[in-house]
């Protein structure tokens, strides 16, 4: 896996992976980043800029404080203020472009079609978790809640239920062929079972 990661300088590489090793992460961790990545090495060929959606993998998650609501403007902050030379401008703008698009997890106006293409696989591998093995699915469930454990239990299940039930009110919770494939269904039945459990 990580022989796929040569887009950023090592010294960048090593404080993205400080950053993913914080311990209040449960699941926003280095594993998080390498199973997007095994998904990037899969789709590479149907990627128009797939340099830009391995910038996106590796800083989404960089800025990670359950506590605030700025996290994903900040990792875009992050890449947009990182040292890689070998990175096109253009590049590097559709990355943050992709991480900001994680904020609301919806794909962003104005794109063209190839950009619209890339930032719909992108955002359909960060949410891959969610099409998972039942038994993935509830470890990925509790990790959530470990990184949340300063939440009071009433207020988290709320909260938490409220999110899953508007991902249950998209017409669709992925946005490309591919992620509706091969996530759609196993989603929302992990999707509908969660909410069961917080309800």
């Amino acid at each position: 896996m990580t022989a796929m990661i040569g887009i950023a300088p090592e010294d960048v590489l090593a404080d993205l992976r400080n950053r993913y090793a914080e311990p209040h992460r449960h699941y926003h961790t280095w594993a998080h980043i390498e199973a997007m990545l095994g998904w990037l090495a899969l789709r590479r060929d149907h990627l128009h800029d797939p340099a830009a959606v391995e910038l996106a993998i590796l800083f989404h998650d960089a800025v990670y404080d359950p506590a605030r609501p700025d996290n994903e403007a900040q990792s875009a902050q992050l890449l947009q203020d990182a040292d890689l030379p070998d990175v096109a401008d253009d590049t590097r703008l559709r990355a943050v472009r992709m991480i900001e698009a994680t904020a609301a997890h919806g794909l962003a106006d104005n794109l063209s079609e190839t950009d619209r293409s890339d930032m719909a696989e992108f955002l359909d591998m960060d949410l891959s978790i969610l099409g998972a093995a039942p038994a993935v699915f509830e470890g990925y469930e509790r990790a959530i809640r470990d990184e949340y454990a300063f939440v009071p239990e009433d207020l988290f299940r709320a909260a938490r239920r409220g999110i899953l039930e508007r991902f249950l009110e998209r017409p669709t919770l992925y946005f490309s062929d591919w992620g509706r494939d091969r996530f759609e269904a196993g989603a929302r039945s992990n999707v509908a079972a969660s909410i069961a459990v917080l309800s």
